[in-house]
C-alpha cells in the first residue's frame, strides 16, 4: 500500500460468484461485488429496520484472486479490506462516466454466523502445508511434555512468526 492511502473495510455479502479470469501477461484476477447493508434498531417497533443497501465491485490480483474464486460463494458473509479506486472513462456517446471500486488486500470469511475450515498454502504453490506447521497443529495437551502444539515450537524448529 503506498503512503497516504486510507485502507477500507467492509462487511457484506457477495452478490454473485466471484468471476476468476486472467490477463495475456498470465496474472488472475477475480471480481465480485460485496452487498453491504447497514442496519438500525428501532426501539419503538422493536424491529431491526434495513438501510439502503451499498453495492461495492471488488478486484481481486495473483492468488488472492484464486484463492477467492476457489474459496468463496454468492451470499457468502465476508469482510474485506482493500483500496477505493476511482475509474474514469468516456461512453461512446462521449459522456464522461466514473465509478468507486475496492481493490482488495485482504479477505475472508465473516465467523459471526459461520465456521470455516482453514487450509494453508505454501508461498510457491497451492499444496497444503506440512503437517508440522504451527497453524496445522492441534492445541496442546493438558498434561505430558509440550509436543508443537499453539505457541510451543518442536525441538528444533523455529517459531512460525
Amino acid at each position: 500500500m503506498s503512503v497516504g492511502e486510507t485502507p477500507l473495510t467492509v462487511i457484506g455479502n457477495l452478490t454473485e460468484d466471484p468471476e476468476l479470469r486472467y490477463t495475456p501477461s498470465g496474472a488472475a484476477m477475480a471480481k465480485f461485488t460485496v452487498a453491504s447493508t447497514p442496519r438500525s434498531y428501532d426501539k419503538t417497533t422493536g424491529q431491526w429496520q434495513d438501510g439502503t443497501a451499498m453495492f461495492l465491485r471488488c478486484t481481486a490480483w495473483r492468488d488472492l484472486a484464486e484463492h477467492v474464486a476457489e474459496s468463496l460463494t454468492k451470499g457468502a458473509r465476508v469482510v474485506v479490506t482493500g483500496r477505493l479506486r476511482q475509474h474514469n472513462w468516456q461512453t461512446d456517446q462521449g459522456e464522461n462516466r466514473s465509478m468507486l471500486a475496492l481493490e482488495v488486500d485482504d479477505i475472508g470469511p465473516s465467523l459471526r454466523f459461520a465456521t470455516a475450515k482453514v487450509t494453508r498454502v505454501q508461498r510457491n504453490g497451492s499444496a497444503p502445508a506440512p503437517a508440522r506447521d504451527a497453524w496445522n497443529t492441534g492445541a496442546p495437551a493438558a498434561t505430558g511434555p509440550a509436543t508443537g502444539g499453539w505457541g510451543t515450537p518442536l525441538a528444533g524448529d523455529e517459531p512460525p512468526f
